[in-house]
This record gives C-alpha cells, sequence and structure tokens, in this order.
C-alpha cells in the first residue's frame, strides 16, 4: 500500500516521504463551503483536521478565552491545589470590570460576595460571566493579570503556540490573539484530560442570585449529540464558537470565527458538523509496530534503524471513497547511538493535500548500541564534512541574495 523515497536531510532535519495509494480523488474537504471566515473541524480521537479555512489566522477570543481560563482551573483541582468547595470573595473591581454594571455577560455577582469554586465555573462556563472568570482569576493568582501568565504557561505546555492571553473574561486587547486551529486541540485536551469537569460545558441552565441563565451554546439541544463547549463575540471579530457533539461512537470538534449574526454562527456550526458526520469514517491506516521508514545513525555499528508506529494510526477518511495522502517522517538526524529500543525519536506527520491533518510518534525497533571508535571516527569524519557543505551552500546563498527594494 505504501512506497517509500528518501529524501536527504536539510539544516539537520531528515525526511522520508510515503504515499497512501487510493486514486486521484479530491478530498471531499474541498467541496464544502462555509459562511466563516476562520472555521475548522477535527476529529477528537485522531486529532486528524477535516477541515481547514483561516484556521492558523491569529483573531480576537472574546469569550472564546474562558476555554482557556476553565482549563487553568481544572489543572489546578486536577493537582490538588484546588477544591470545587474553596470561596472567592468578590472584589470591587471585578464586579464593576465584569458584573453587572460593564453590560457584557455577567455571573451577577455583587461586591464582597462569597462564591465557591463550583458555582464560579458554572457561572464562567454556562453564563458566560465575565465577574466569574476575574473572581477566580483573583482567586487563583492575585490579579488578573498575574493569572493571564498563568494562561499563557499553561497554554505553552499544551503546545499552543499561536494563542496569546492577556485577561481571563475575553475582554479587547490587541495582543490577545488566538488561533481555530488551537482553540479546537484546545477543547480536544479538555474532553479528554477533564471528563469529571467536561459536563459543566453541556449545562442547559444555571440558577445564581435568582437569576436563571440559558446555556449560550446554540447547538445545545440543537444538535443531535451536541455536549458543550463556549460562545464568543467582540465587534472586532464578530460571533465565535467552539463547539462539540457525538454521533455513533465518533465525536467532532469545531472552532468558528468572524461570523456577522449569532443566527449565522449558529447555522454554520450545524453545518460544519452535520458535513463532518455525513463525510468521514475513521479507518485504521497502520497498525502499531509497522515500520514506515528508517533513521540515520551517528557513532553505531550500522548506519540506519528502522522506525515503527507506536500504536495504531486512525484516520477519518471520506466515507465510500479514495483518497491520496501523504506523509513525512521528520526527525532531528541523524540519531546518535546508543538508543533503547522502543524510543521515540520522530513524528509522522500525515497531509491531506497541503494541509497536516495530524501527527503520531516513531519509536526505533531495536536497540541501538556504540558503533566501534573506527566506525565513530568515520561518522565524525563524514558529519563535518557534511556540516561544512551545508555551512558553505548557506554562505553562497548569502552573497547571492538580491538587496531588499
Amino acid at each position: 500500500m505504501f512506497s517509500l523515497a528518501r529524501v536527504p536531510f536539510v539544516f539537520r532535519v531528515l525526511l522520508a516521504v510515503l504515499t497512501l495509494a487510493g486514486g486521484s480523488v479530491i478530498a471531499a474537504a474541498q467541496t464544502f463551503q462555509t459562511a466563516a471566515p476562520q472555521a475548522v473541524l477535527i476529529d477528537a480521537e485522531t486529532g486528524a483536521v477535516l477541515f481547514d479555512v483561516g484556521g492558523n489566522t491569529r483573531v480576537s477570543p472574546a469569550s472564546l478565552a474562558k476555554i482557556m481560563t476553565a482549563e487553568v482551573i481544572f489543572h489546578e483541582l486536577s493537582r490538588g491545589r484546588l477544591k470545587l468547595e474553596d470561596e472567592f470573595i468578590t472584589s470591587e473591581f471585578a464586579w464593576r470590570r465584569g458584573g453587572a454594571p460593564a453590560g457584557g455577560s455577567a455571573m451577577f455577582l455583587t461586591p464582597n460576595m462569597r462564591a465557591k469554586v463550583s458555582d464560579l465555573l458554572a457561572g464562567l462556563i454556562v453564563a458566560s460571566g465575565n465577574d466569574a472568570a476575574i473572581v477566580l482569576a483573583e482567586g487563583i493568582s492575585g490579579s488578573e493579570a498575574n493569572f493571564s501568565r498563568l494562561m499563557n504557561e499553561r497554554a505553552r505546555l499544551l503546545g499552543l503556540t499561536q494563542s496569546t492571553f492577556r485577561n481571563a473574561n475575553g475582554w479587547a486587547d490587541p495582543e490577545q490573539r488566538v488561533t481555530m486551529r488551537e482553540m479546537a486541540r484546545l477543547a480536544a485536551h479538555i474532553i479528554k484530560t477533564y471528563p469529571e469537569h467536561y459536563p459543566i460545558f453541556g449545562q442547559k441552565e444555571f440558577l445564581w442570585n435568582k437569576v436563571k441563565q440559558q446555556n449560550r451554546n446554540p447547538l445545545i439541544g440543537q444538535e443531535a449529540g451536541a455536549d458543550g463547549l463556549k460562545t464568543g463575540f467582540l465587534e472586532e471579530s464578530g460571533y465565535s464558537l467552539v463547539g462539540s457533539a457525538v454521533q455513533n461512537g465518533q465525536r467532532l470538534i469545531l472552532a468558528i470565527s468572524g461570523l456577522k449574526t449569532a443566527r449565522d454562527r449558529q447555522v454554520e456550526a450545524k453545518k460544519l458538523l452535520d458535513w463532518g458526520f455525513r463525510s468521514f469514517e475513521v479507518k485504521t491506516l497502520l497498525a502499531a509496530g509497522t515500520v514506515v521508514g528508517e533513521g540515520a545513525l551517528f557513532g553505531a555499528s550500522h548506519g540506519s534503524v528502522a522506525l515503527v508506529t507506536t500504536s495504531d494510526i486512525r484516520l477519518p477518511v471520506p466515507r465510500g471513497a479514495a483518497e491520496r495522502m501523504s506523509a513525512k517522517i521528520v526527525y532531528r538526524g541523524p540519531l546518535q547511538a546508543p538508543i533503547a529500543a522502543g524510543t521515540e525519536v520522530a513524528k509522522l506527520h500525515v497531509f491531506r493535500g497541503t494541509t497536516l491533518v495530524m501527527e503520531a510518534p516513531l519509536a526505533t525497533r531495536d536497540a541501538v548500541e556504540h558503533g566501534s571508535l573506527s566506525q565513530r571516527a568515520l561518522d565524525s569524519a563524514s558529519e563535518l564534512a557534511r556540516s561544512l557543505v551545508r555551512n558553505g551552500v548557506r554562505s553562497l546563498t548569502r552573497k547571492g541574495e538580491s538587496p531588499p527594494q
């Protein structure tokens, strides 16, 4: 099914290419149209991207920032540094900035009011309370500014490299930006990592201080299997939504932004989910332990080591249709001996056309021992020669560059 062609490594990154042959059918995603300027749909099980338009565009998150706020709180709870029964006091700032006087979405806390973390989470997620977000931020870190630094630390640890947070509630800030790809990834992380807390996102209503508020997520109760997450709106970024639904055992996650009206947001979100469930099914492309290529070795008794999949590689594919896909093995090489068998040393990047749809780890199939002194000396000399050639090529390239116009 697969053919493998070796490509020389460049700047110490070795690439190998393999192709899934299955005809020349155009990817189903190319036929889907949406009014959303930014829209991403992923399969939760595999992380595969089923649809992406403007997914890497950095936009203002509005209240989608509260998903990151919730993740930080969930993480604190999981580490035992916070309990659902803990209480925080509403500050004057939290009330004026995020409560009723501010005019935005609120839990309707009042100054000096005490609230349990469990209630504040419901106020944050279900009612999209700006006041709840600030009270949680102040309770955890002393100030919203300090909490935003914690949000960014968590984002980087989760691999969200393009998203930056400046406050816990989503108020407009020129430096607060996210991408829909990373918002979808964040949602997938929360669903997988915090199953005990995720149901809050599907809670249909929330009663606090004699005020009952409905969940702002338009998919809840409207889309079969919809069970989370959150909406957002700011004039500068339009109407946005990160949502998820499960049908027939398959979970899809969408992230959309830039819609002109709340109605447009609901229609486009439902349309994207319906299309995803209708168009794709998950299949196993590679079984665990499959050799997909080789990694070049340095200082070993032989020149390469087989690279294998660490688990089944499953990917959503168009229902009833063949599809041409490609993949790259990406790692920094050559790999230096000794290496134990089963060591993760590379990533398999799978593409649908030019779109990266998933990454999977690759490991060494066999243990690699040190080579002889003569072999290590030969490898050192060869690597030095290749390094000199690469540096020479880069130098010539710089000398031949045209000046900026």
